[in-house]
């Protein structure tokens, strides 16, 4: 659940790992991890990994979690998504 103290102000969201750690899905520690390890990647000129990618690959969330957090950051923006299409039809 993302923190009650945030505010949805206007196009602000709750970034991935925000929403992970406040989720209890990820620690701190494994997000500063796989931030570096993105930045790594594109100093190196490695292909750009996103964030759930990374956790992921290293076995800390499965893909439904990362499908969660996706769920979180774009309902976070005001999105109506698939269950408010599915209601205005029924």
């Amino acid at each position: 659940m993302i923190s009650p103290h945030r505010k949805n102000n206007g196009p602000y969201c709750s970034r991935f790992g925000t929403i992970a750690v406040e989720s209890g899905l990820l620690t701190p520690e494994q997000v500063k991890q796989a931030l570096d390890e993105q930045v790594d990647d594109d100093l190196a000129g490695r292909p750009h990994r996103v964030i759930g990618a990374i956790c992921f690959s290293h076995g800390w969330l499965t893909p439904r979690q990362i499908e969660q957090i996706l769920n979180a950051m774009f309902f976070a923006r005001g999105g109506q998504g698939e269950r408010s299409e599915q209601q205005a039809a029924g």
